[in-house]
């Protein structure tokens, strides 16, 4: 009996002696983390815009006649100015000399009448002749002015008839379908125009925004050009730079929208009449604003917050105030300063002061 409770009192000893097992340290939560930048934010409005010509111009003809003469291939770029189309101008040209002799006949004729007239003016003075009849010579030279006036009129015509039996391009741009082919007879002001001219150089992209942006855009707008970017291929092809030309003056009431233009040079042809793009518009930039990858914010019970490793590389709780999306970032209005290493991904296992292993990207 006395070795066994010599026993028993030995296994408490035994125990105190020992302690509790100690607890191993927790392994460090590999992370993925982004510094708080400070640079400028644009703000960006976009939308989905209709490319469009800066001028659509039907080109028709204004006499008629059989059509001689294509001077250009389908799809060319024309000029002002250029040759297009000529039609026979031999019934023109004709008429067009007809009308310049019965010119020179009438003129002559006044010229003659004029002569008379001074002269029975001078004769009815020294009472040669009546004043009825010097009064007649001067109505028969007045008359005759008239008749070379109206001929001088049908010089004009039968001239502009003529030029106009050579069509030239009204704008430069691009032509479409030769819709009259050589040897038709052409009629003036016909239904089908001769060929279809859209000015490409610039180009224009027709987009609408919100009613709720149009105070921002005509602020900035008044005080400098505001910067456009057309991303043709539903936004995945390469961006085209322009600069806002035109705000509508009245809202849409079925939409709420107002209707914006863009210019855009299209040296490289990128955008083409009837096409859908994607429209950026930047109306102003924020200048040193602190900006952080989006999925670095998390939503929490007290708000949105931000995971912060600190100088131990512990992390810890930073409470933020976050505005408006940046492209892949977030516009950060109060909580960082800038410079702080930001957790981007690991957050879920996660908590305050635990030590963080921070993984390359």
């Amino acid at each position: 009996m006395k070795n066994a409770r010599a026993v028993l009192w030995l296994v408490p000893l035994f125990g105190a002696a020992c302690g509790k097992p100690t607890v191993p340290p927790k392994p460090p939560v590999p992370v993925t983390v982004a510094v708080a930048a400070r640079g400028d934010a644009p703000y960006v409005v976009r939308a989905n815009g209709l490319v469009e010509p800066v001028q659509t111009v039907a080109v028709q003809s204004q006499v008629g006649g059989v059509l001689k003469e294509v001077r250009f291939r389908e799809g060319d770029e024309v000029q002002a100015g250029q040759v297009l189309f000529e039609i026979d101008p031999v019934p023109y040209r004709a008429a067009a000399q007809q009308a310049r002799a019965v010119l020179a006949r009438d003129k002559a004729q006044h010229d003659a009448a004029v002569r008379d007239a001074e002269r029975y003016q001078a004769l009815a003075q020294r009472d040669f002749v009546t004043r009825s009849q010097a009064d007649q010579s001067a109505a028969n030279a007045a008359a005759l002015k008239a008749v070379v006036d109206a001929d001088q009129a049908n010089v004009e015509n039968a001239q502009f008839n003529l030029d106009n039996a050579t069509i030239r391009a009204p704008v430069g741009g691009k032509t479409g379908s030769v819709l009259v082919r050589q040897g038709n007879l052409v009629r003036p002001n016909a239904a089908t125009p001769l060929v279809v001219i859209n000015q490409i150089h610039p180009i224009l992209v027709r987009f609408s925004v919100p009613q709720r942006e149009l105070a921002l855009v005509q602020k900035h707008s008044s005080e400098r050009a505001l910067q456009a970017t057309a991303l043709p291929g539903q936004g995945t092809g390469a961006p085209v730079l322009g600069t806002l030309s035109f705000v509508d003056n009245g809202v849409d009431t079925t939409t709420g929208t107002v209707m914006l233009k863009a210019r855009f040079a299209n040296d490289e042809n990128l955008l083409w009449p009837g096409q859908f793009v994607a429209v950026e518009l930047e109306v102003y930039r924020q200048a040193n604003a602190v900006l952080v990858p989006t999925p670095s914010v998390q939503t929490g019970q007290d708000g949105l917050f931000v995971f912060v490793v600190d100088t131990d590389g512990k992390a810890q709780v930073q409470p933020v105030t976050a505005g408006r999306a940046v492209g892949d970032l977030t516009l950060i209005e109060s909580g960082l300063k800038g410079g702080e290493q930001i957790v981007v991904d690991g957050q879920s296992r996660l908590t305050v002061g635990v030590k963080v292993e921070i993984k390359k990207r």
